[in-house]
């Protein structure tokens, strides 16, 4: 099949994105309401994961952009076009854009794929659902409610209510980008904030194309701000940046500690989704054809390209071989391809860094002395000689105390550790530095609620994995992160709580005397 057409707009009312001197799309920064040229003038090269061809050039912004865009952020922020807008009027403007979504999901799914190489089925699922992110907030903002306060003090009314923190600093993965765009700006938007959004520099193009329906949904110039460019060279100025009052990011750990180390010397607040190495539990009394299905699921779907991944398989012993045959099995007549044929079931890794760091850790993996049992190479897809393509990995004879059993691949790499019972299973799961999900498998409903209460993780499936909903929380234990995204938990991630006292009395007592 040969690949989707990229189109450069969903429809005549989208402005269409130039091409630049080489040819190639061209795409620039988004401040203030308008796409604007770096200051530099310096852009850089983003390929396709599939054929490893140069297909568009981005703005490399500089602390220079960083600042032009959390200006113009403050601004909206304080201008009455937006502050001025009741919260339902807010609502309204989300809902609308959730609309624009719906009409132009196809044309944003193609976009994203061209971007990261993820498959057009899944795509195509997520830019649909994405308007429910707009639909749930823009409903959500005007039921904020603040509190009538019984207080101990007479003479004084005591009552409580929410208000915008201000500009707010979204930081996105590749894995992902218009999703985890979504679960972070729609939430912000509803609660009356203002964004400055920084994609990776290797996914940005659906982002820039999606900017231009915020347009179309007629909100403010300067509320939503796209800067693009590399980290090492924007992350600090944007992190630190004095009119920034909220940093949200979803990353690897390392980037996350920096990014909250510099946040806490200015006391910016943060919430932060760092990955996980999650565990994914099948006990003995398991439907065990669901359960390899779940395990599929849970590493090889996106290509392990998720947060959640069930990197970590946990086997009671006495279905420790049979289930990896069975697994195996399944996996003999996978579909390699063009994500965007409907038949391919791996696509490729989105990028070629990402790539070689999974080549390391399965290196490492075997030179620690875990046993390959599938594997462990780049795949030849016909067609695609420079494509991204990697086997689904399987490792047996994992001990937990390895660096694969340890650490975040990231990709389609698979460490299958052996357990005997409850206690040993949750002591394995527990056993390492994150704690972002887990998946148990069990017919045995006493022993799937024990498991929920006993393993250490902020989402937990029971008989299923990666369902996730706008309506409920996201986020992590320990090293995998702070704060969560989605629910009503994810508005008041962006609200400021404020108490105000109101006196009744006609006059003041003793002001020598705290009441």
């Amino acid at each position: 099949m040969p690949p989707l057409p990229i189109p450069n707009a969903a429809s005549p009312q989208v402005r269409r994105t130039p091409e630049g001197p080489q040819g190639r799309l061209q795409y620039d920064l988004y401040i203030g309401g308008e796409f604007v040229a770096p200051a530099g003038g310096r852009y850089f090269e983003t390929t396709d994961p599939v054929t490893g061809e140069v297909w568009a050039d981005v703005a490399r912004g500089s602390e220079a952009d960083v600042d032009a865009a959390c200006r113009a952020a403050q601004a909206a922020f304080e201008d009455p076009a937006w502050r001025g807008l009741s919260a339902s009027a807010r609502g309204a403007l989300m809902r609308r854009l959730g609309d624009l979504i719906t009409e132009n999901a196809d044309w944003l799914a193609a976009v994203e794929m061209k971007d990261n190489g993820k498959l057009i089925a899944e795509l195509d699922n997520q830019m649909r659902y994405m308007a429910n992110y707009y639909y749930y907030y823009g409903g959500l903002a005007d039921k904020i409610e603040g509190s009538t306060i019984p207080t101990d003090k007479p003479g004084v009314f005591n009552f409580t209510r929410y208000e915008p923190i201000g500009v707010v600093a979204c930081i996105m993965p590749w894995n992902s980008p218009l999703p985890l765009t979504s679960l972070k700006l729609a939430p912000a938007l509803a609660a009356g904030n203002t964004v400055v959004l920084k994609p990776s520099e290797f996914t940005y193009a659906s982002l820039l194309e999606f900017v231009k329906l915020i347009e179309l949904a007629g909100f403010p110039k300067g509320v939503v701000n796209v800067v693009t460019g590399l980290g090492h060279e924007m992350g600090n100025s944007l992190v630190s940046h004095p009119l920034v009052e909220r940093i949200a990011f979803t990353g690897g750990p390392e980037a996350g500690r920096i990014i909250n180390e510099q946040a806490a010397r200015s006391m910016k607040r943060v919430t932060m989704e760092l990955g996980g190495k999650s565990p994914n539990i099948v006990f003995e009394d398991a439907d065990l054809e669901q359960a390899v299905k779940g395990a599929v699921t849970g590493i090889f779907a996106a290509s392990g390209q998720t947060c959640v991944a069930g990197s970590r398989l946990l086997l009671q012993r006495s279905i420790h071989d049979d289930f990896i045959g069975r697994l195996v099995d399944f996996l003999e007549d996978i579909r390699f391809g063009h994500p965007s044929d409907p038949q391919t079931q791996i696509a490729p890794i989105s990028t070629a860094p990402q790539l070689a760091k999974i080549e390391d850790y399965v290196r490492i993996a075997q030179e620690e002395g875990a046993t390959l049992v599938r594997g462990g190479k780049r795949a030849s897809v016909e067609g695609y000689p420079n494509g991204l393509f990697y086997e689904p990995t399987i490792f047996s004879d994992v001990t937990n105390d390895m660096r694969i059993a340890q650490e975040e691949v990231f990709g389609p790499v698979l460490s299958v550790i052996p357990f005997d019972d409850e206690d040993d299973a949750v002591r394995i799961a527990n056993d390492v530095k994150f704690g972002l999900a887990a998946g148990i498998w069990t017919e045995n409903l006493a022993r799937g609620i024990r498991m929920t209460e006993k393993v250490r993780a902020g989402t937990i499936w029971v008989n299923n994995y990666r369902s996730t909903s706008t309506t409920s929380p996201f986020g992590g234990f320990k090293m995998s992160g702070i704060g969560r995204e989605g629910g009503i938990a994810g508005i008041m991630e962006y609200l400021e709580l404020k108490s105000v006292w109101i006196s009744t009395n006609v006059e003041i007592p003793n002001p020598f005397i705290r009441r």
